[in-house]
């Protein structure tokens, strides 16, 4: 445990020219006791910790002191080469320094672990665009990543809807960015109010890289916020309710039919099963259309009770679709 603290200790040096012990002891969750510990332990090993005395002080690793990787597990080697993401590397412009930094790292690492990028490779791969979509990279995304990586300020121009003909101009404090299900957005503060807010790349028409560098909020969580935006965009979007009555294997085929946190909420709700084992929910829809689109994938092991005009073209539907069924010779 305390060797491969150590480890880190030092990479966590080797990345910053100086680290104060509080640093330290955040990033390793340990008390700043244990770490005047551990950089004496490293010092007395060979490693040239220095601490810089006074309020400002800190530790450092001095005459450009580097470690060679050799302490990495198989597995641990392996899930380093996991980490890139080829095909959105490309899209940001950072192919080639994704491929040097892979190439270093290898020179880096153990004879008997030169292999690990090539087994970490036949055994996973991302493809993260969704079936029947042909991903197009947005034109704009090179120059957003750079910003993004670089702190920088940027004046954007976008659309906030596709059918839109004008543009709205903003001043971006881009902070991170995120592809999800081939769709690339940022997630960035606007200047003024200096609120957090999510955009979609594709649909910037223009984007002009400041002079000045913004000064990061070390607090942004950029997995936590994405999350949070991701359910509220979800939630936004269910602005209607149906009443429906669902037999057993409805209510297990429902997360299948319509969003999935919709339906788990509806069914929490749902009061105990009828005398034919069925239930009855209030289900939130984005639309009626939708949902006579989406509960209708369920046949009969749904009944939509309400609102009325939605029942009717349920009615109808099954109407017809019991006339097909029928007696060939009594079609009309």
């Amino acid at each position: 445990m305390r060797a491969a603290r150590l480890i880190k200790m030092v990479l966590l040096l080797q990345a910053r020219p100086s680290m104060t012990a509080a640093e330290l002891a955040r990033e390793l969750e340990v008390s700043e006791r244990t770490i005047t510990r551990d950089a004496q332990a490293l010092s007395e090993a060979g490693v040239p910790v220095y601490a810089d005395r006074g309020r400002t002080g800190g530790y450092r690793l001095v005459g450009g002191y580097r470690t060679r990787l050799t302490g990495l597990a198989r597995s641990e080697a392996e899930a380093l080469f996991l980490s890139g993401v080829p095909g959105a590397l490309r899209e940001m412009g950072l192919e080639d320094a994704a491929s040097a930094a892979r190439l270093k790292v290898s020179a880096a690492l153990l004879p008997s672990l030169k292999d690990a990028s090539r087994t970490a490779a036949q055994r996973f791969h991302l493809d993260a665009p969704g079936w029947f979509a042909e991903p197009k990279t947005p034109a704009l995304l090179p120059a957003i990543a750079e910003a993004v990586w670089d702190d920088r300020r940027i004046t954007a121009r976008y659309r906030r809807r596709e059918t839109d003909e004008t543009d709205v101009e903003r001043e971006l404090e881009p902070y991170g960015l995120v592809l999800k299900a081939g769709v690339w957005y940022v997630c960035a503060r606007v200047t003024e109010p200096g609120s957090f807010r999510v955009y979609r790349i594709e649909r910037f028409t223009a984007v002009e890289p400041g002079s000045e560098r913004f000064i990061r909020d070390e607090t942004f969580d950029l997995p936590g916020f994405w999350a949070e935006q991701a359910e509220q965009f979800a939630r936004s979007l269910l602005r209607v309710t149906v009443v429906v009555r669902l037999t057993e294997a409805g209510a297990r085929q429902l997360k299948h039919a319509v969003d999935p946190l919709s339906a788990q909420e509806a069914l929490a709700g749902a009061g105990p099963p009828d005398a034919e084992g069925r239930v009855t929910l209030t289900l939130p829809v984005e639309a009626y259309d939708v949902a006579y689109t989406q509960l209708l994938s369920l046949g009969p092991e749904a009944e939509v009770l309400e609102p009325a005009d939605l029942r009717k073209r349920f009615s109808d539907a099954a109407a017809r679709t019991a006339a097909y069924y029928g007696d060939p010779g009594e079609r009309g």
